[in-house]
């Protein structure tokens, strides 16, 4: 999508780590050892599978040993330039006083573009960086400075430091407040300009700029729904290790699903009298069994991906962010779903769209395999063993293209038939539920 590569990742590395205790005498914690590689590789293979292209490493503690590490990015296909809070050490070997977050972005100042997207290299945060990009660029057209990715949090993690209500920040603050339901999640795009007014040199928190934009209506908020993990504590670090390993390095199968006519029903759409994936929240409906299927493959030990063409915003029908809306629900009410991956774009579109950067030839749009590619990048998959199902001839050819079990959904007729070249899918049910329960025998 459009603005990913344009957009500025700044990453905050400058924390001394003391938490760990002697872990990170030696070590910064971007680089501490997650099974066979340094933990901040995690978040960056994310950030790059999601399109970022221009990162600035800002380091403080230990500079030398990231930036030896890291480079300029050539090896991961980026470029990657710095900006020191300090050189981490003074003349006895003690930690200098470091800027804190906001000295050490002001510091950056002439390094940062006029937006930039914000993340702490001590986090993994494994969300949909394409949705965050453009709702900060439909914000900001409202008059938002800054946005702020939050979970509804209730304090599991940390503190929960945030009023939302009705789809606005009231108010973010680290004054502890029982109306706070929800966390700074730690990923936030940012105006440069929102920095203008401060020295540099000067020691303050980001936090101190966030709580004034809040209360001048200009922070921004998107909810997320997956857990962030960090890596700030013994206990932290060691989940995180567990949750890599069984992610990154032991494979499972995997069920490659399409959405609208297996999961969901397929809805009337008046203004053009036909039969239509759903265009609002309100319309999705899901079908008979589909939500007990989902399960049933959950507890045989699949990963469950939606892989779904939605051209709707490409043709002028809806918003893209209504599409992600819609998602988001589907996953609310099927909340084993480990993930969404939509392809939003159509080659011819529409002059209706208002997203005519949607309008474009893919490699993600199906019968093409992209979104799988995707997927499997993502999380560990044994492709032999996975599957894909769909009421389509598209879903079957891209299964077959991509070396997976096809499942049809639906009564395969000849003109199917035919554009699958007579290359029949491995297994043809009337249903998902049916379909899975030939797959598992459950």
């Amino acid at each position: 999508m459009k603005d990913m590569d344009d957009m500025q990742v700044v990453v905050m590395m400058g924390g001394l780590g003391t938490r760990l205790g002697e872990i990170t005498a030696t070590c910064p914690k971007p680089l501490l050892p997650v099974n066979d590689r340094p933990f901040f590789e995690y978040e960056l293979r994310l950030l790059i599978l999601a399109g970022f292209r221009r990162f600035l490493f800002c380091t403080g503690y230990l500079s030398e040993e990231i930036e030896e590490h890291f480079g300029d990015g050539a090896d991961y296909g980026i470029s990657i330039d710095y900006s020191r809070d300090s050189d981490g050490k003074e003349a006895d070997n003690e930690p200098k006083k470091l800027l804190g977050t906001g000295g050490a972005l002001r510091k950056a100042y002439d390094k940062l573009e006029d937006d930039f997207m914000l993340v702490y290299a001590d986090s993994f945060m494994d969300i949909d960086y394409r949705e965050v990009v453009w709702r900060y660029r439909m914000a900001k057209k409202e008059g938002a400075l800054s946005l702020m990715t939050l979970l509804e949090n209730n304090g599991r993690y940390d503190s929960s430091n945030v009023i939302y209500n009705d789809g606005k920040i009231e108010l973010y603050d680290k004054k502890p407040d029982d109306r706070m339901k929800y966390i700074d999640y730690g990923v936030n795009v940012f105006a440069k300009e929102v920095l203008k007014d401060r020295k540099e040199g000067e020691a303050f928190d980001l936090s101190e700029i966030q709580h004034g934009l809040s209360i001048e209506g200009k922070l921004a908020g998107l909810v997320v729904k997956r857990r962030f993990y960090e890596i700030g504590r013994p206990d932290s670090y060691r989940e995180f290790i567990d949750y890599a390993r069984d992610r990154f390095d032991v494979k499972h199968k995997a069920a490659f699903l399409d959405r609208d006519g297996v999961l969901n029903e397929i809805v009337f759409n008046e203004d053009t009298e036909q039969l239509d994936s759903p265009l609002k929240v309100s319309e999705l409906k899901l079908l008979d069994g589909a939500a007990e299927a989902v399960k049933t493959l959950k507890d045989a030990g699949y990963y469950v991906f939606i892989i779904t063409n939605q051209p709707a915003a490409a043709k002028g029908k809806t918003s893209l962010g209504e599409l992600w809306d819609i998602n988001k629900e589907l996953c609310k009410l099927i909340p084993e779903i480990d993930e969404v991956f939509m392809c939003p774009h159509h080659p011819k579109g529409s002059e209706r769209s208002t997203e005519k950067d949607l309008i474009c030839k893919c490699g993600c749009r199906k019968p093409e395999t992209g979104l799988i590619k995707e997927a499997s990048e993502k999380y560990a998959c044994d492709m032999e063993a996975s599957f894909m199902a769909g009421d389509s001839y598209t879903d079957i050819q891209c299964a077959q293209a991509a070396g997976l079990k096809s499942v049809f959904i639906g009564d395969l007729k000849c003109d199917v038939c035919a554009r699958l070249s007579y290359r029949k899918p491995d297994i043809t049910a009337g249903s998902l539920k049916e379909a899975v329960r030939i797959l598992t025998d459950r």
